[in-house]
């Protein structure tokens, strides 16, 4: 099960709790991938001198419904981790000291990639793997950075150690937070009156795509345009040189769930599970995935939403009206201020045209 921007503060959600205690009762996963964003880093509770006590407190209210179940779970980080005064090192030590985390290496540099073998049936080999990559937080000049070069070397290694231990490549999917660029192969450019068009910025600034219908073969939501870094630094094609890797799903876009395929290797969303922020209201979810040892590359995979489990009523409809309906960047944020401000300048243009008519 991967469970994506629970994004949550000091106080958790009632509903994001409810949302994954009945994921897990109705999914019974064997191992829980937290996909980065499981705080809201900015939060002042993050960043006061009770910080440590504060993350660590959100992060066990978020972890207990597993571990009361005894799930496995692996997380990495998004961007909102790393806007803790706590440091992803640090945060990686909390997850470690629960008993049901999957054992990772801790360092300096990158806590948040790492691999995890799963053996078959009869242990013999790793016949399926895991790769959790910290994909990076957001640029000084807006934007996201991208998955760097040396994590992708990294890459190159563990897939070649996987093969030299193994006999062959070890058949791989990828969970990180951000979405790589390769996205936009999977929609199409449309006409901005097209019906479900959504606008891009940044990158793709002024463009308008709707999802592919000849590559998308699961569409639940399109309601944000893909997040990507401005640079793309080739994690996509790393990962296509040997043909291991064969799914990468992301989070980061939270009104995003679809998943489609491109040269080959398919690209999935998993929608926001938290709701202490912005999100599709009761279409909140987690992602389950059904994997067989005999053959990993034909698993199969559906969301459960906070809908299907438990209903459409969530405990606080006012204010989940409100984060279904602001604007999910600053980019689009910034826009929408401008058509306020140009809409108010043209009403009051018009009740001067008008004062003067009426004047004269």
């Amino acid at each position: 099960m991967q469970i994506a921007d629970t994004q949550e503060g000091k106080n958790v959600s009632r509903d994001t709790l409810r949302l994954i205690n009945a994921a897990l009762d109705r999914a019974e996963p064997d191992l829980a991938v937290f996909s980065g964003d499981q705080i809201q880093g900015e939060s002042p509770a993050f960043k006061s001198k009770n910080a440590y006590e504060n993350v660590k407190r959100t992060l066990t209210d978020i972890i207990r419904p597993l571990e009361e179940r005894g799930v496995p779970f692996a997380a990495t980080f998004g961007n909102h981790d790393s806007k803790s005064k706590i440091s992803k090192k640090e945060q990686a030590e909390i997850y470690k000291s629960f008993k049901n985390c999957v054992d990772f290496v801790v360092n300096e540099e990158d806590c948040g990639t790492y691999t995890i073998p799963i053996k078959s049936s009869g242990g013999e080999k790793t016949v399926f793997n895991i790769y959790m990559v910290d994909s990076g937080g957001e640029t000084k000049g807006g934007g996201y950075g991208p998955v760097t070069e040396r994590q992708i070397d990294w890459y190159r290694r563990e897939r070649d150690r996987l093969k030299d231990e193994n006999g062959d490549y070890v058949p791989s999917m990828v969970f990180q937070h951000i979405p790589v660029e390769e996205y936009y192969n999977i929609l199409k450019k449309a006409d901005k009156k097209t019906p479900g068009a959504v606008r891009a910025f940044r990158k793709y600034k002024n463009q308008f795509f709707i999802l592919d219908d000849k590559k998308v073969w699961q569409k639940e939501s399109f309601q944000e345009y893909p997040a990507v870094p401005d640079i793309n630094t080739g994690e996509f094609a790393a990962m296509k040189e040997k043909g291991d890797v064969f799914a990468i799903y992301v989070g980061h876009d939270h009104k995003n769930s679809f998943a489609g395929t491109h040269d080959g290797m398919d690209l999935g969303y998993t929608p926001g599970a938290g709701f202490n922020n912005y999100g599709m209201g009761a279409d909140r979810g987690v992602r389950v995935f059904e994997i067989n040892e005999e053959n990993p590359r034909e698993y199969k995979t559906y969301t459960l939403s906070f809908r299907e489990l438990i209903g459409p009523n969530v405990e606080k409809p006012f204010r989940d009206f409100v984060f279904a309906h602001i604007p999910t960047t600053v980019d689009a944020a910034v826009l929408l201020g401008k058509k306020v401000l140009g809409a108010l300048a043209g009403a009051a243009l018009t009740a001067a045209v008008l004062y003067l008519i009426i004047k004269n």
